[in-house]
């Protein structure tokens, strides 16, 4: 099955707002971290449902573009939205529509390890951004990550699953400077006691801790020369 299979389906089921609920936990201080200015440009790999964008033009971004491989996401996320300064398109990672050095900052959050080529998407990205632009990528999907690795069972398309130096040495292939790589913990999902466990999946209370407090979402952010 194609990404745009999958999450189309997905779509089809409603899931966007239980993706956008889960994400927005660790979405949230990430985007809060970006340095964008009024009038800026952002571009969101991977938009889902929208809500980055949504929350960027909350602080002053000119424009949003929104792109997904998924036409039923895509349409849902306009759906969101009546604000003209955004938009949404079908398109694929490997082939971003958009001209050189005309976007001021990329933002993706739990998409970037379903492009099908990420080597020659972290190009694309770097094509695409203004000098000085910056890509804000996050996963939860990543390889110390250990609670993740699972996920790949349950989802049809073929996940990349890297560590946290793969990503910076992708980064810096690509053209990047890798300014900062951090782990951002999950601190409004609720942890039960010990005694409740097994709980969602996860035997202990501890392995929940990992999960949530110690690995989070892995952010590497890199900044075009």
């Amino acid at each position: 099955m194609s990404v745009r299979e999958e999450f189309d389906a997905w779509a089809a089921e409603d899931r966007e707002q239980g993706m956008e609920d889960r994400h927005w936990h660790t979405a949230r201080p990430i985007l809060a971290r970006m340095p964008v200015e009024a009038g800026d440009t952002v571009l969101d790999l991977g938009t889902g449902s929208g809500y980055a964008l949504r929350a960027l033009r909350e602080r002053g971004i000119g424009a949003g573009y929104g792109l997904d491989g998924s036409p039923e996401m895509t349409r849902k996320a306009t759906g969101y939205t009546d604000d003209d300064a955004v938009g949404f398109l079908v398109g694929d990672f490997d082939h971003l529509p958009f001209a050189e050095d005309s976007i001021d900052h990329v933002f993706s959050m739990e998409a970037f390890y379903y492009a099908n080529d990420p080597e020659h998407t972290l190009e694309e990205v770097q094509r695409v951004l203004e000098p000085g632009g910056t890509f804000y990528c996050a996963v939860n999907y990543y390889e110390e990550n250990v609670a993740s690795h699972e996920w790949q069972e349950n989802i049809s398309v073929e996940m990349t699953r890297w560590n946290r130096e793969q990503y910076r040495e992708a980064f810096r292939d690509a053209g990047f400077h890798v300014a900062e790589q951090d782990t951002v913990p999950d601190r409004e999902i609720e942890i039960p006691p010990a005694e409740a466990f097994p709980h969602e999946g996860f035997d202990s209370r501890e392995a929940m801790v990992e999960r949530y407090r110690t690995w989070g979402t892995l952010l590497t952010v890199g900044v075009s020369p």
